[in-house]
């Protein structure tokens, strides 16, 4: 039998690989699949080379130098540590000293950038004109500038620990730092249960006066109530624990002592600096934030708020900053991580934190890529965190718009 001369049928008939084409869905995850396989050849490409050259050198990949002995002095020890620890121990110091100028920072950066923000916004021209300047010169002076002139200007010309200045009882501050009072170690874990307990018992005030009002109509006061509660505790919860001592003092207050400083808790210049230098330059931002987001609120509900017959400050706190709250929120997140990530401009002046140990580690055991890779882990963990929270609390106090 003669063979058929009829040509085999086309994989897409009738042109449906064309018509396949012409699908935007379709494209989209042709598209998808080609972008991930650039990438995947490109992070092999990178792996295949790097192992190639740390092959040549002789040098070995893996984290087991975190455990051997670190041999490094660090100045500034929120943790126990002994330069006969492991580098895996001199890192967590790091961190430690990176998330307590952070979390400060942000603190401090909040409070401070609020009340710029509402002051841009004031009546009284001088305010208004102190504030604006404020904002316009914190945010046009590089961060970096801004930490060598407060550790170097400022805290370095301070008056020796004999000459200290002493501006609030227990306070003195000279250029070894700021010494401030600091509790024994007995009642630090009493202390902070107290806050938090503080903390629960004016939260339950604040919803159980909010939820009486929308009942009652009868409104209660909130802030104040909410403050002494929260303040209130760590005092009750100090006094039991002097009482259950003895009355033996629970807290240790410096005083000078021959050419020096004795007992307290000691600010070093390092943290000083760089948690001021944190703390002005982020406000300025956030005070921009805040002043937009009062703008943001419509003119109308000032208006009516005002013929009701609230104060000023009744609403600004009632109906300006609640609404403004909601718009600011999204890029404060973002003045947040940068405060977080901009610690690391710390070893510009000192200070140990994670990225000064990470680069000392480095250059100790020539690790270069696992060092690099954890620091760039922990700063990617802890803005994840940080977000993730703020975008919690973002939909908690988000209402459904309806």
């Amino acid at each position: 039998m003669a063979p058929s001369l009829t040509p085999s049928s086309p994989p897409f008939p009738n042109g449906s690989f064309r018509n396949a084409l012409s699908n935007p869905a379709v494209r989209a995850v042709l598209y998808q699949i080609i972008l991930f396989a650039l990438v995947v050849a490109a992070v092999w490409t990178l792996a295949d080379n790097t192992a190639d050259n740390l092959r040549r050198r002789g040098i070995a990949f893996g984290f087991d130098f975190l455990w051997s002995q670190a041999g490094v002095s660090i100045g500034e020890t929120p943790l126990s540590y002994a330069p006969s620890d492991s580098f895996f121990r001199a890192l967590a110091v790091g961190f430690a000293n990176t998330l307590r100028v952070a979390v400060s920072g942000v603190v401090l950066a909040t409070l401070l950038g609020v009340v710029i923000g509402v002051l841009q916004l004031s009546r009284n021209w001088i305010l208004r004109t102190l504030a604006s300047g404020y904002v316009e010169v914190m945010r046009n002076l590089p961060l970096l500038v801004q930490l060598f002139f407060w550790y170097t200007l400022v805290i370095d010309n301070l008056p020796n620990a004999r000459n200290a200045l002493n501006p609030l009882p227990g306070v003195f501050l000279s250029n070894r730092g700021i010494r401030v009072p600091y509790p024994v170690e007995e009642a630090q874990a009493v202390i902070a249960l107290s806050l938090l307990t503080g903390l629960a018992v004016a939260l339950l005030w604040r919803g159980w006066s909010r939820r009486r009002n929308e009942r009652l109509g009868a409104a209660l006061p909130v802030v104040w109530p909410a403050l002494a509660l929260f303040a209130a505790a760590p005092v009750c919860g100090v006094g039991f624990l002097a009482l259950a001592n003895g009355g033996a003092p629970l807290i240790v207050w410096p005083s000078p002592r021959g050419l020096n400083l004795d007992g307290g808790a000691n600010l070093t210049p390092e943290f000083t600096a760089l948690l001021i230098g944190l703390t002005t330059y982020t406000a300025a931002f956030i005070a921009e934030i805040v002043r937009s987001g009062i703008l943001a609120v419509n003119k109308g509900q000032i208006e009516a708020a005002e013929a009701l017959g609230l104060k000023r400050s009744q609403v600004l706190r009632f109906v300006l900053l609640p609404q403004a709250l909601r718009v600011a929120l999204p890029p404060t997140t973002t003045q947040y991580l940068a405060l977080t990530k901009n610690s690391s401009l710390a070893v510009a002046i000192g200070y140990p934190d994670l990225l000064s140990l990470t680069n000392t580690m480095m250059n100790k055991t020539g690790q270069a890529i696992e060092a690099i890779a954890i620091m760039m882990a922990v700063y990617l963990s802890v803005s994840l965190l940080i977000a993730l929270v703020m975008t919690v609390y973002e939909r908690a106090i988000t209402r459904t718009e309806r």
